[in-house]
């Protein structure tokens, strides 16, 4: 890929998709140094036209052809709902735009298998906005549990639940709805960024919606070195959001597994003996984009916090859950 020109110090970013995860997005470039809200793009030319003017876009088009048509766009934020991502992201590469892919990635793994590929052909930057993944929150906790504050690490549970069955996309097996591809890609990828990628087993539970999805899920891993994650997920009710690493000589809870806020640790005694806060943040999207401008600045065409094969081998556990649960969605 060749290096992106970039004017003034910022990319054009557009957003494809004039919803509610567009509207934050929009919000965190009108506060970037280095990336700015350009366009967007909707199926509604009025809810395009709206959008812009609500957070200041330059250009505002009623059709994605016409959003990655304009030569200006450097990066495009992909904000649709699961079952549109594959479309949408080869209609970028087609026209050589770099994309920032909401989770989940793609439906499926064959769709990401492909786009991938298609992107690499093209030479055309692909992300996954796994947004915790490009977090400095991070790296901070890789280093407390490094230092062996709570001995060795062996166990982990994750819990993350919103009250949103009543959002129509989730309940739609059409739209690739469910709370596994919504909340659980949450759970599975904190799993692997703390225990790592080698899986030696994964059992499972879910129960339903009305429409045949999944409504709240269960999910164990255990790892080749023995190390367990146990993964709760839900569309139906609230939960505490915490992650917690458990250890030989005590144990961390990180606090939020969707937007991670603090990690605190406890020794043997169960005493609280450090806690580490989150830096100031935007909104904590920024960070992603910051990632997604210094691989364009690079000419590479994947961001090292999310590797298009850790994308990958996760779509590919997403699949056979869904699988062992009996959800096929209707295009596939």
């Amino acid at each position: 890929m060749v290096p992106c020109m970039i004017i003034n110090n910022k990319i054009n970013v557009a957003i494809m998709g004039a919803g509610n995860i567009g509207g934050v997005m929009a919000q965190t470039l009108i506060k970037m140094k280095t990336a700015r809200c350009y366009a967007v793009g909707s199926r509604s030319k009025e809810k395009a036209a709206d959008f812009a003017k609500k957070f200041g876009c330059k250009k505002a088009y009623g059709s994605y052809e016409e959003l990655v048509a304009d030569k200006k766009v450097d990066l495009v934020y992909i904000a649709t709902p699961h079952s549109e991502h594959y479309e949408n992201a080869r209609l970028c590469i087609e026209n050589g735009k770099a994309v920032l892919c909401e989770k989940a990635f793609t439906a499926n793994a064959a769709q990401a298998e492909d786009l991938i590929a298609f992107a690499r052909e093209k030479k055309v930057l692909i992300a996954e906005a796994i947004w915790t993944r490009y977090m400095p929150m991070l790296q901070t906790i890789k280093e407390v549990l490094g230092s062996g504050m709570i001995g060795v690490p062996t166990m982990l549970t994750a819990n993350l639940g919103y009250v949103i069955n009543g959002v129509s996309r989730l309940t739609d097996p059409a739209l690739a709805g469910g709370a596994l591809l919504d909340v659980g890609v949450y759970t599975i990828n904190f799993a692997s960024m703390i225990f790592g990628t080698e899986v030696k087993k994964v059992s499972s539970v879910c129960t339903y919606t009305k429409s045949g999805v999944d409504e709240q899920n269960s999910i164990t891993i255990v790892f080749e070195d023995g190390k367990m994650a146990v993964l709760n997920s839900s569309m139906l009710s609230l939960s505490d959001r915490k992650g917690i690493i458990h250890g030989t000589k005590g144990f961390a809870v990180v606090e939020n597994v969707n937007n991670f806020e603090s990690i605190t640790v406890y020794d043997s005694n169960y005493n609280k003996i450090e806690k580490y806060n989150r830096p100031k943040q935007i909104s904590g999207y920024e960070y992603e984009v910051e990632a997604c401008v210094n691989a364009l600045q690079n000419g590479e065409i994947e961001c090292p916090q999310m590797p298009h094969e850790e994308t990958i081998r996760i779509m590919k556990l997403m699949d056979s859950l869904r699988y062992e649960w009996g959800i096929q969605y209707p295009f596939e």
